[in-house]
């Protein structure tokens, strides 16, 4: 999907269109990276077409639901996708339990290093399965996802914010 495209469904559609996009990219779907959607978001703000504080809410609001549905797909169906995942990628065991291990760890530990997990490519999608799968405490979850998804999305809105604003003026 090309920015001409998202663009396109963002004047059909409105800020809709932000949360559902921004949602499948929470829940790792090809094709919707968030190097370019959050920054456009950004750029829209600043063209006045979406305040900032609502395209905040909205990021904020999709990556959270994506979070907990894969967090949920874990708790319910992790076991059964992580051993699928391993035997289609053995080389990935060693990683896999770093998480685990770090996922069951004691204290507040586990928090911070989700907290720094959800300021990672691509492990700030995948680590909500693994957290399901081996009960990390919901309430801590979602606190600790919140802060690291309003950190992401915030620093690549506020890019496109920005240089948005720069480009216009």
């Amino acid at each position: 999907m090309d920015i001409q495209t998202i663009t396109n469904y963002f004047y059909q559609y409105g800020s809709i269109i932000v949360f559902v996009i921004v949602l499948l990219e929470y829940l790792n779907l090809p094709g919707f990276p968030a190097g370019v959607i959050m920054p456009l978001t950004g750029f829209w703000a600043v063209n006045g077409q979406i305040s900032l504080r609502e395209v905040l809410l909205l990021t904020e609001l999709a990556g959270m639901t994506g979070s907990w549905t894969l967090y949920f797909l874990g708790r319910y169906g992790g076991e059964f996708v992580l051993k699928q995942y391993l035997k289609k990628f053995p080389k990935h065991t060693k990683h896999v339990e770093n998480i685990t291990q770090r996922i069951r760890g004691k204290g507040m530990k586990k928090y911070f290093w989700l907290v720094v997990v959800k300021l990672t490519p691509v492990a700030r999608t995948i680590v909500s399965i693994p957290a399901g799968t081996f009960r990390m405490n919901f309430l801590g979850y979602t606190i600790s996802s919140a802060l690291g998804v309003f950190i992401w999305n915030a620093v690549l809105i506020g890019a496109g914010y920005f240089f948005g604003e720069l480009i216009l003026f």
